[in-house]
């Protein structure tokens, strides 16, 4: 029996690595206070393999503020006495990667089948989209809005009391393959919708009078790749003529400013723009949907992680909306609201100047289409796990964003335009 037991539960355990082996890999967080700091940041990245957690590429580097980013075990050495050397405050984060990614897996049990309190694979997500619409009828229908480049299709979920000439608010998660408490809210969501609908007042008058269209998982290929190969992948899996290198990161494939700054147009870099603005068949799929649902959608909303933030536009530039100060106010709001439950801090405002400046992403190119609100939500946590957020916090973070997201909805149906 005890051998038994060894073997399922080497089994569970191998199941869970990623091919690529990320032990003894680590993960620093380096103060940046001056230009020198700056410097010798673009001096380590170009002599060493680096993988930006936060912010997403050395060129997005800004003063008085912190970078996040993953080393490989064999350059974890060099890497700290270039910091030591050059008297560069910072702390590690993650000290074993391999030990991080499998301390994800916290919440007990490994139950088969689908969990809202677990990471589930593609299959398992693919699997669930079909059963909860099938389920209920009257509150869920499923489509296709296109395929991914490996050809799988991209189920969007429409939640909402059947009627005719609804507003719509647009919800996806998914686009960076290795945020995966994303697609867990996406799946909460709907889940929580049809729970407390006919229960809870303001989700029932949401459903009611509004539709959410919810795209569980964007970058199908990419998730899938970070179950099976790399744990740390972020971009799409599309091939690029004349490189070996694969993947477009898809929050810099849109017609918004792309690729004029904090978008690379390297195939090999983690911010490449792409050969074109909506290279990606992700990319076309989703502006294709929206473009012919302008008319009834009035939000859109990116879910990503991490850095506990709440963005709106824009990214590609300094400028700021129109409705700025209605946008911030909202901001505001949401995140008091989120801070409610659990005491979670986000900060808020436009994206460039919260973050910083990023071209081509898929908020500032829904609110140039003329959607009024637009954000993007950067959920847990602030970089102690960061993208390996254990699982004994997707409930209480798919909580508190719901409160946001609901704020966000009723402030939208109480301001149709």
């Amino acid at each position: 029996m005890l051998a038994f037991l060894i073997l399922v539960t080497v089994a569970l355990a191998s199941a869970h690595h990623s091919h690529e082996d990320f032990e003894g890999n680590k993960v620093f967080r380096v103060s940046i206070e001056d230009e020198n700091h700056m410097n010798l940041m673009h001096e380590l990245a170009s002599t060493n393999q680096i993988d930006f957690w936060k912010p997403d590429s050395v060129t997005q580097i800004k003063l008085h503020s912190t970078v996040d980013f993953h080393v490989k075990a064999e350059d974890a050495v060099t890497v700290e006495d270039f910091l030591e050397k050059n008297k560069l405050y910072y702390e590690v984060l993650i000290s074993n990667l391999r030990s991080a990614m499998e301390a994800q897996f916290d919440s007990h049990g490994r139950a088969t089948g689908h969990s809202y309190t677990k990471y589930n694979n593609w299959e398992t997500i693919e699997a669930w989209t079909q059963q909860i619409a099938a389920e209920n009828p009257g509150l869920i229908s499923r489509s296709v809005i296109g395929t991914t480049f490996e050809g799988r299709s991209m189920y969007l979920l429409k939640v909402g009391k059947a009627k005719s000439n609804k507003p719509a608010i647009f919800i996806d998660c998914g686009f960076h393959a290795r945020e995966w408490i994303s697609p867990a809210f996406c799946q909460w969501f709907v889940k929580e919708a049809v729970r407390t609908y006919g229960q809870d007042t303001e989700m029932t008058e949401l459903l009611d009078k509004l539709d959410f269209y919810v795209l569980p998982v964007f970058n199908i290929d990419g998730y899938i790749y970070t179950w099976t190969s790399s744990r740390m992948w972020r971009k799409t899996r599309s091939t690029q003529a004349g490189s070996s290198c694969r993947g477009v990161d898809p929050n810099r494939n849109f017609k918004a400013g792309w690729c004029e700054n904090g978008a690379s147009t390297s195939p090999c870099s983690d911010t490449y723009c792409g050969p074109t603005a909506e290279s990606e068949k992700e990319t076309k799929a989703l502006t294709d949907f929206i473009r012919k649902n302008l008319s009834s959608i009035k939000a859109y909303l990116t879910i990503h992680s991490y850095s506990q933030m709440l963005l709106y536009p824009y990214s590609y530039s300094y400028k700021l909306p129109t409705n700025n100060a209605e946008l911030n106010a909202l901001a505001k709001a949401a995140v008091n609201k989120l801070a409610s439950l659990y005491g979670t801090k986000y900060t808020y405002g436009p994206g460039a100047s919260t973050i910083y400046l990023a071209a081509g992403g898929s908020d500032d190119w829904a609110y140039d289409q003329g959607i009024k609100y637009s954000f993007t939500f950067e959920l847990r946590d602030t970089g102690r796990y960061g993208f390996l957020l254990p699982e004994s916090q997707i409930r209480a973070t798919c909580e508190e964003t719901l409160l946001a997201v609901k704020h966000i909805a009723s402030y939208v149906l109480g301001h149709l335009y």
